[in-house]
C-alpha cells in the first residue's frame, strides 16, 4: 500500500460560495424553525433561547463542520484528487419536530398539569427534557459508530439511497415546491435561475456565484412583492458566548426523562445514526469515500456537545452531498457555513436575518438538492434494481402523507372545525369512511426509515433471486416490530408517537412474508421476465 502523500486541494474554491449559500440556507431554515417552535410552542424566554439554546447549537455546528472540512482535505492528500466535497452537516429537521412535540411539549404540559409549575418554570423543565433527549441521541450515534460499517456493507445500495430519496422527495422537495407555488413570482424566478445554473451547467458572466445571484434576486423580488420584510424590524445586537450548562445538564439526569421519553430517544438516535450512514453511502456513490467510524463518532460528539452547552437539538451528517459536490463545493463551504451560522447564533442576529431575507429567497437551492438526491437513487444503482428504489421510496412518502394529514387536523382544530379531542382511535374509523386507511399510514410513519430499508433490501434480494437473504431482511422486520421500533404507535394530545411495545400484527406479517421467500426455492421454478 502506497504511503505517498499528495498536495492537498485548496481550502477555498469558487464553488464553495455556491455550496455555502445552499448549506447555510438549510441551517438558517432550521434556526428559524427552532426560534418559532421554542417561542410559540414551548414558551421559552429570549434569555433561554438566545442565551443558551442557540449558543449551544453554535458549538455543535463548529465541532462537525470543521472536522468534516479537515477530513475532506485529508482525503485529498491521500488520493491526490482536488474534487473532494466535505460531508454536509447541521441540525436535524426531523429531530427538531420529534424533540419539541414528543419530548419537550409533553414535559411542559406534565410540569404544569401534574407538578403545578408556572409556565416559566415548566418551560425550563421542558428545556431540561430536551437536553437529555439530545444527549441520548448523540450517545446512540457514537455507540453505533463501531458497528455501522458492517451494516453499510451488508445493505444494498438501493436500500440506503432510496430511504434518503423518500425524505428528499417529500420532506424537502415537495414542501418547498408548495412554497414555490404559494409565492410564484419569487419561487419560479429563483427556481429558473437554479435550474439554469446547475442542470444547464452554465455560469453567469462576471464570475458571480449562481447561489448568490438566486438569493439576491429572490430577496429583491420578495421585498417588491411584499413577502419581505417579515414582521417588525428587530433592534440591537448582543453577544451570548456559549457557556456549559452543567447544573441544568446534571438536573436533566436526575429527572425521569430517561424513562419517560425512552420511546422517542431510542428511535430518534437510531434514525440519526442510520440517516448519517446513508448519507456517507450517498457521498461514496458520488465518488467521495469517507471512513465510517470517525465520521459517525464526530457526528455523535456534536450532539453531545450541543446538549452540554444548552441546545436541545442533535446534529447530523446532512442529506445533499451529491448536490453540493455538483455545485463545485469542496472543503471551504463547510468552514464558511459553521463560522457564519455560529456568529448568527451567538450574536442574536437571527431575528435581523429572518426579517430581511425570507426563506423564499433561497428555497430553490434546497428544492434542487431534493431533486438531485432523488435522482441519484436511480442513477447510482443497477438498472434492474429500480423497482427496489421505488419500494424504498414508498414508506417515506407514506410518512410524509401522515404528517400532512395530522398537520391539517391541527390546523382545523385552531378554527374549531371539530369538537372534542382530535387525536384518538376515532380518527381511524372516520378516515376509513373516506377510504383512507390511516391506521396503515400511522403504522408506516413510525420507524419508516427502517421499513424503507427492509422493503427495498428484500426487493433487491428477490430481484437477484437470493431468496434466503430476502427472508433474512424480513426477519429484521420481525425483530424491529417486536422491539416496538417500527409500526407501534400511540395517540398523544396533538399527534401520534412511537410506542415501545411489540407490534405483533406486523411482526407476524413480516414472518409470513419471510417464510414465503424462504420456501421459494422449493416451490418455484425460474420463469420468463415480466
Amino acid at each position: 500500500m502506497s504511503t505517498h502523500k499528495h498536495a492537498p486541494m485548496p481550502w477555498f474554491v469558487r464553488g464553495d460560495i455556491d455550496g455555502f449559500f445552499g448549506l447555510a440556507l438549510d441551517n438558517f431554515v432550521q434556526l428559524l424553525l427552532i426560534k418559532s417552535l421554542c417561542s410559540a410552542v414551548l414558551g421559552f424566554s429570549d434569555e433561554l433561547l438566545f442565551g443558551r439554546v442557540l449558543p449551544g447549537a453554535a458549538i455543535s455546528l463548529l465541532v462537525g463542520n470543521l472536522f468534516y472540512a479537515w477530513q475532506a482535505r485529508q482525503l485529498s492528500i491521500e488520493t491526490g484528487r482536488k474534487d473532494i466535497c466535505a460531508l454536509p452537516y447541521g441540525i436535524n429537521t426531523v429531530s427538531i419536530f420529534a424533540h419539541v412535540f414528543l419530548v419537550m411539549l409533553p414535559a411542559k404540559l406534565y410540569a404544569i398539569q401534574e407538578l403545578h409549575m408556572t409556565p416559566e418554570a415548566a418551560a425550563l423543565e421542558s428545556w431540561r427534557a430536551g437536553l437529555i433527549a439530545c444527549f441520548g441521541s448523540g450517545a446512540i450515534e457514537m455507540a453505533g459508530a463501531f458497528v455501522a460499517e458492517k451494516v453499510r456493507k451488508s445493505t444494498p445500495r438501493a436500500a440506503l439511497l432510496s430511504t434518503l430519496s423518500g425524505i428528499a422527495l417529500t420532506f424537502i422537495a415537495l414542501g418547498f415546491l408548495f412554497r414555490t407555488y404559494a409565492h410564484p413570482i419569487v419561487g419560479l424566478t429563483t427556481l429558473g435561475l437554479v435550474l439554469l445554473a446547475y442542470f444547464g451547467r452554465v455560469r453567469f458572466k462576471g464570475g458571480l456565484p449562481s447561489g448568490l445571484i438566486a438569493v439576491v434576486v429572490g430577496s429583491i423580488l420578495a421585498w417588491l412583492t411584499g413577502i419581505a420584510p417579515v414582521g417588525e424590524m428587530p433592534h440591537g445586537v448582543s453577544f451570548h458566548p456559549p457557556i456549559p450548562v452543567v447544573s441544568d445538564f446534571i438536573a436533566s439526569f436526575n429527572g425521569q426523562y430517561w424513562v419517560r421519553y425512552l420511546s422517542v430517544i431510542i428511535p430518534m438516535g437510531l434514525f440519526n445514526l442510520i440517516g448519517s450512514l446513508q448519507n456517507i453511502e450517498s457521498a461514496e456513490a458520488a465518488g467521495d469515500l469517507f471512513p465510517t467510524r470517525p465520521s459517525l463518532l464526530v457526528n455523535g460528539s456534536g450532539s453531545i456537545a450541543a446538549a452540554f452547552f444548552g441546545s436541545c437539538f442533535p446534529t447530523t451528517i446532512y442529506i445533499g452531498h451529491p448536490g453540493w459536490k455538483a455545485m463545485g463545493a469542496r472543503a471551504g463551504y463547510s468552514i464558511l457555513n459553521c463560522v457564519v451560522i455560529a456568529l448568527v447564533c451567538v450574536t442574536g442576529t437571527l431575528a435581523h436575518l429572518a426579517w430581511a431575507v425570507p426563506i423564499d429567497a433561497g428555497m430553490a437551492i434546497v428544492l434542487w438538492i431534493g431533486i438531485v438526491i432523488t435522482a441519484q437513487a436511480f442513477q447510482a444503482v443497477p438498472a434492474n434494481h429500480a423497482p427496489a428504489v421505488v419500494m424504498g421510496l414508498l414508506p417515506g412518502v407514506a410518512a410524509w402523507g401522515a404528517v400532512m394529514m395530522k398537520s391539517s387536523l391541527r390546523a382545523a382544530a385552531e378554527f374549531n372545525l371539530k369538537d372534542g379531542p382530535l387525536f384518538s382511535a376515532k380518527l381511524i374509523e372516520a378516515y376509513k369512511h373516506e377510504d383512507i386507511w390511516m391506521h396503515g399510514a400511522f403504522a408506516l410513519e413510525q420507524g419508516f426509515i427502517f421499513s424503507s430499508m427492509i422493503l427495498s433490501a428484500a426487493t433487491v434480494s428477490v430481484i437477484e433471486r437470493d431468496f434466503r437473504k430476502a427472508a433474512f431482511w424480513c426477519g429484521a422486520g420481525v425483530v424491529l416490530s417486536l422491539a416496538g421500533l417500527m409500526h407501534s404507535y400511540q395517540f398523544t394530545q396533538s399527534d401520534t408517537a412511537i410506542l415501545l411495545f411489540p407490534a405483533y400484527e406486523w411482526a407476524i406479517g413480516y414472518a409470513i412474508m419471510g417464510a414465503v421467500f424462504f420456501v421459494a426455492p422449493w416451490v418455484t421454478v425460474e420463469g420468463e421476465g415480466h
